[in-house]
């Protein structure tokens, strides 16, 4: 298709396109003539992804440009190949080494991951951003007075496991590695706000369920 189509077919203007183009977020097109380049599905499914990151995921695009990096990146297996690029994606906030909570809540998690059998997740714990976000969760909900412990966080540990597998059972539905790599991260940017919605109408209901609603 021509730039027109892609433009028409994506609903992206011809011109935010040409600077995705130039940003490097979308591989050129198949140059045709000096002046007209052909794009196919692979470019409409990009420039998806690329939107859902900017506008939805509100991800800045030098940032975008560096997951997507990490989605054509070919010289890694499949799970290094996800996990750095959802690790590039947007993080929580750091933990504070100088608050004391911090240390007791970086326990709390070890334990979960060590009761768990998680053993990757605790060998990337250094390295981890997601793990560094749990931790200062953790510490801020400890802070607060809320014990949130490995035996608390266990369950829901369990819950987000069983949604992993369902996410992972969808991507291998999927062709190539690199449609399976940005289905994983259209989903961390595009599925977690539906799961906080699901979490939020499931304490909706089960609290009607339990106390009523008069």
């Amino acid at each position: 298709m021509r730039l027109a189509e892609l433009s028409e077919r994506s609903g992206v203007s011809t011109a935010t396109i040409k600077y995705y183009l130039r940003e490097g977020l979308l591989p050129p097109g198949r140059q045709v003539n000096a002046t007209t380049a052909e794009y196919d599905d692979e470019h409409l499914r990009r420039l998806r992804l690329v939107r859902a990151l900017i506008q939805v995921g509100r991800v800045p695009v030098a940032t975008a440009k560096e997951v997507l990096g990490h989605v054509d990146d070919e010289s890694l297996g499949r799970t290094i190949r996800m996990g750095a690029a959802l690790w590039a994606l947007p993080q929580g906030p750091e933990p504070d080494e100088a608050d004391p909570t911090v240390a007791g809540a970086r326990a709390e998690v070890d334990l979960l991951l060590r009761r768990l059998g998680w053993e990757t997740s605790r060998e990337l714990a250094e390295l981890s951003p997601v793990h560094r976000s749990l931790v200062a969760a953790v510490a801020t909900l400890n802070r607060l007075g809320y014990a949130w412990d490995a035996e608390r966080l266990a369950p829901y540990a369990e819950l987000m496991h069983a949604a992993a597998k369902l996410d992972l059972d969808f991507l291998e539905t999927h062709g190539s590695e690199a449609e399976r790599v940005e289905t994983a991260v259209a989903a961390a940017v595009l599925c977690e706000p539906v799961l906080r919605a699901l979490h939020r109408l499931a304490q909706e209901e089960e609290s009607a369920r339990r106390y009523g609603i008069e």
